[in-house]
Formats: structure tokens, C-alpha cells, sequence
């Protein structure tokens, strides 16, 4: 019998406003990219030759919008499966008339492996993924070897890895894990002083307000 795979999200019934649900309906047809079992031509679907940069977990996509907003050189993938943050995202680049962002809403895990070729990224961002802070659910984690050698394999030499988190442990492991790929070494000396592309996040300031950390990787792929 086959394995079920261990997942790095659990779908929870988040409250949807009636502007997030009017934005999945009317724009993902417009911004999404629905999950395909091959791998897209991403110069075809931004339709122009630019840097893509891969966005794993955007969440409410704020962060997503601002430096979309801010690089228009550059193409922007989000993959998010929640459809509050899917709603609302796509709401922010309607409102801000974003032609550089497109949406997967399916399991990251699926779509780098079938829907991202080889050396196709010039970078990938991973900010604030579930952390899993309960040790008997850190497997669900999804900064581990086999994904980070995936994302490797999809990264053009060159292209930068930026992944961050307030959860100490969690960085730990992830400076751990990205130092042991072979096909990546770290763009800083340890942990990287927080890069002017990634903006503060309202969560992100709310925490270092009551005396939280906020620990960033940046590895680039050999």
C-alpha cells in the first residue's frame, strides 16, 4: 500500500471576507495558474523573459504585493492553499494593477516538483513557514534535506535561497539543514542581517514590539 506523503500544512477553515471571496472567484481565473502535472514555461505565462522568483507560503500576501510593487523586473510565483490569503493577494494585485504575480493554490511540495524545471528560479523566497513548534510535529516542517535538494535542483546557478522565521529552534534547523546541501553555501558568516527586499510584516512588527527575534538565511545555489 502506498504512503500517504506528510504534509507541511493542515487546510483550517479560516474565516473568508466577502472581498477575499469575490477576488478568488472573479481574479484566480485571471492570476492563477492551476497545478498541472508538467512544467510551465514561465517566460510564456509572465509573457516576457525576466527573473522569476518563487514564493512559498505568502500567506496574506502583503509581503508578496510590496516587493512585487517594488521590483517590477522581476516575475513573482506565489504558492499559497489557503483561500483567505489566495483572495487576498489576488485583491492586492488587482488594486495595485500587478502584472508581475501569479498564483498556484496547491501543495508547494507538488508543484516545485512537477510544475518548476530545472534552473528555472532566480530565487525563492520562503518567509515565516509554519514553524510546527510541537516537537512530535516537526517532520511537518518544510525546510528538510529532500525539499531544500528539490529546491536546489530548481534554482539557476547563481540564485539566491531566503528563508526566515521567529521561531529559534526552527532557524537553527534551517541554517542546519540549507549549510548541508552541497549544491548550496551560505551568502553570510551564520544568520543574514534582515535584506531590504524582505519588508516587516505587521506580524513581524507586532513581535519584535514585544521583544521577539526574527532569524534570516540567504544560501545561494553553486
Amino acid at each position: 500500500m502506498q504512503r500517504r506523503p506528510i504534509r507541511s500544512f493542515v487546510l483550517r477553515q479560516g474565516r473568508t471576507s466577502s472581498a477575499q471571496r469575490r477576488a478568488h472567484a472573479d481574479l484566480l481565473p485571471v492570476y492563477g495558474v492551476p497545478f498541472s502535472p508538467s512544467a510551465l514555461d514561465l517566460d510564456r505565462l509572465f509573457g516576457r523573459a525576466a527573473p522569476k522568483i518563487l514564493e512559498i507560503g505568502f500567506g496574506m500576501g502583503e509581503t508578496t504585493a510590496t516587493i512585487a510593487q517594488e521590483h517590477p523586473e522581476n516575475d513573482y510565483l506565489g504558492i499559497e492553499v489557503h483561500t483567505p490569503g489566495v483572495g487576498s493577494l489576488l485583491k492586492r494585485i488587482a488594486d495595485g494593477h500587478l502584472e508581475n504575480v501569479r498564483i498556484v493554490q496547491h501543495d508547494a511540495v507538488e508543484v516545485v516538483q512537477h510544475m518548476i524545471a530545472p534552473a528555472a528560479l532566480e530565487g525563492v523566497h520562503l518567509f515565516f513557514p509554519d514553524p510546527w513548534p510541537k516537537k512530535r510535529h516537526h517532520k511537518r516542517r518544510l525546510i528538510r534535506p529532500e525539499f531544500v535538494a528539490l529546491l536546489a535542483s530548481r534554482m539557476k546557478p547563481g540564485a539566491l535561497v531566503h528563508a526566515c522565521t521567529d521561531w529559534e529552534d526552527y532557524a537553527q534547523q534551517m541554517l542546519q539543514v540549507l549549510s548541508a546541501d552541497r549544491a548550496l553555501e551560505n551568502a553570510a558568516s551564520g544568520y543574514a542581517e534582515r535584506p531590504e527586499i524582505r519588508p516587516e510584516t505587521k506580524f513581524e512588527r507586532r513581535g519584535l514590539a514585544l521583544g521577539h527575534s526574527v532569524w534570516d538565511l540567504i544560501f545561494r545555489k553553486i
